[in-house]
């Protein structure tokens, strides 16, 4: 899968560890709460030639990724671990210099994660600088948002 060159101004650590059905590792990266209260992890999975930024829930089972406007599930997937990291806000497709390039289009543009408030949940997604917004998986459909946090590495 996709391996990203991390800053050299970042000095913390980071790695990805294969799983299914909605099983998390120890030390993985939360990303949000779920409408149900499930915790939200940090994750990728590849779609179509693109590896993608996913949402992994645990209460579902699985890991939800977004693309060409709906959301899909994917019961296996990469979960983020790592005791440094932070959001940071942004807006408009823009990423900080210390964001962690989750992946890439099948065109070799870099994704980002990102996350936002939706009705009442903290969801992540996948920042696309090219279309200038974070798009969210989010109750079967890819919703869209020009302002974000976006997950950094410390």
């Amino acid at each position: 899968m996709f391996e990203w060159a991390k800053p050299a101004h970042c000095t913390g650590d980071l790695i990805w560890a294969w799983s299914s059905a909605g099983n998390v590792p120890s030390g993985a990266v939360h990303g949000g709460r779920d409408a149900d209260g499930g915790t939200i992890y940090v994750g990728r999975a590849t779609h179509n030639g693109d590896v993608l930024p996913a949402k992994v829930c645990p209460n579902h089972g699985c890991a939800f990724v977004c693309w060409n406007g709906e959301e899909i599930t994917k019961l296996e997937y990469e979960v983020l671990v790592s005791e440094h990291t932070a959001w940071k806000d942004a807006e408009g497709g823009d990423v900080p210099s210390e964001a962690i390039q989750i992946g890439q289009t099948r065109d070799g543009e870099p994704l980002y994660v990102g996350r936002t408030l939706i009705e009442g949940t903290l969801t992540i997604g996948k920042v696309h600088p090219s279309h200038g917004v974070l798009y969210v998986p989010y109750e079967g459909k890819e919703e869209n948002f020009s302002n974000y946090e976006v997950l950094i590495l410390l």
